[in-house]
């Protein structure tokens, strides 16, 4: 996260429309070197899936987890490949902000049932990802706004993902929190 913010979205980039630097600027090549760590991110998160499986826990490989660790390194990879940098970057700041927050609830709650009494908080990391994808979503439709040069396509590319992922989060939530408290009343 600090490296992304560092790398340009804490000073130099423009959070209206931020074209992708091919140069060999020093924060293009720093953009583009977190570009191609991310990706790598992307394939160790898919060990969530395999350990899943390995502990034959079928209820949590669901389409939104198949969909999110089968889509997100191809999308990473084509960010890696063709667009290193610009624009697309602010969903992968936001997307380590999340996964912080996130591994640090599974940290604790991996540390046994004396610390489930700190875990009140884990249908507002849900919300935390609902509005990951609220921000992406408004963050790519300035590129239909506001010509900088950022391909529109991948912007386009960006919206409809959020949108999925919105989606399948929200559904999640509703299956988990709103159900669950129909059921207590």
């Amino acid at each position: 996260m600090l490296q992304h913010l560092m790398g340009g979205w804490l000073l130099e980039y423009s959070y209206k429309c931020q074209p992708v630097d091919y140069s060999n600027n020093p924060t293009a090549l720093r953009m583009a070197n977190l570009c191609w760590w991310y990706y790598l991110s992307k394939f160790t998160e898919f060990m969530d899936t395999i350990f899943f499986v390995l502990r034959k826990k079928d209820n949590q490989v669901t389409v939104l987890h198949l969909y999110h660790h089968t889509v997100t390194p191809l999308e990473t990879w084509i960010c890696v490949k063709f667009i290193a940098g610009g624009h697309g970057t602010f969903s992968n700041l936001v997307n380590n902000i999340v996964h912080i927050v996130m591994y640090f609830y599974y940290m604790v709650s991996a540390m046994g049932p004396k610390y489930q009494k700190y875990l009140w908080w884990k249908k507002h990391l849900t919300l935390l990802q609902l509005l990951q994808f609220t921000l992406v979503f408004i963050h790519s439709a300035q590129v239909l706004i506001f010509d900088c040069g950022y391909p529109k396509f991948v912007a386009g590319l960006l919206l409809f993902h959020s949108v999925i992922f919105f989606v399948l989060f929200f559904d999640f939530y509703q299956k988990a929190y709103l159900k669950e408290r129909k059921k207590l009343q």
